[in-house]
């Protein structure tokens, strides 16, 4: 018999939550999407947010070196850590969203300025980076509601697919940037 604090709560309609998660999800794509795709960048009262690319790319270091320590909590069964690391990741990874919205919003996309392989190589990371990334909002929503539910099966089903694609998603975030600012003309 499982004890109490770790019996899964009373079976109750996900469909709520699995609505919420695809709004927050299609939002949050939307307005990426809007910011990238139709806006552009543009003036926005003098503002200078050049220096958050390097912010951006500290705070999927930082993703990528929670959720490699959750890993490891997890399988030394300090589940108390394990939490903790995992919201940690998950903090970090929402305040880089945050941060590359705004970056975008202001200044528009920044275009790879090398050329040949290198080139090459660059936007095959990049779209890989971004088509899985499209998994991680969804895909964290719904692993941190299944441990929030005591449903540790189904939290594991979700993280066995979650994990790799997160933990690619934070180090090819690190590579873009510095592959990005590598390829820029340095300012005399």
């Amino acid at each position: 018999m499982p004890d109490a604090a770790h019996a899964p709560l009373t079976r109750v309609s996900d469909r709520s939550f699995y609505i919420f998660t695809a709004v927050v999800s299609a939002a949050a794509l939307s307005v990426l999407a809007y910011i990238l795709l139709i806006r552009r960048g543009g003036a926005v009262g003098g503002m200078d947010l050049r220096f958050l690319p390097a912010v951006n790319a500290s705070f999927n270091a930082l993703a990528a070196m929670f959720l490699a320590a959750g890993w490891v909590a997890i399988r030394r069964k300090a589940r108390r850590v394990h939490q903790y690391l995992m919201v940690s990741a998950f903090a970090s990874s929402g305040l880089f969203l945050v941060c590359y919205l705004a970056y975008h919003f202001v200044h528009g996309d920044t275009r790879y300025a090398g050329g040949g392989m290198m080139r090459t190589v660059y936007l095959t990371i990049l779209a890989s980076h971004v088509l899985l990334s499209l998994f991680v909002v969804p895909g964290a929503l719904l692993s941190f509601y299944f441990a929030w539910r005591n449903a540790f099966e189904r939290h594991r089903k979700v993280t066995r697919w979650l994990a790799p694609i997160w933990l690619y998603v934070s180090v090819t975030g690190v590579v873009i940037f510095f592959m990005l600012r590598g390829s820029l003309p340095t300012s005399p």
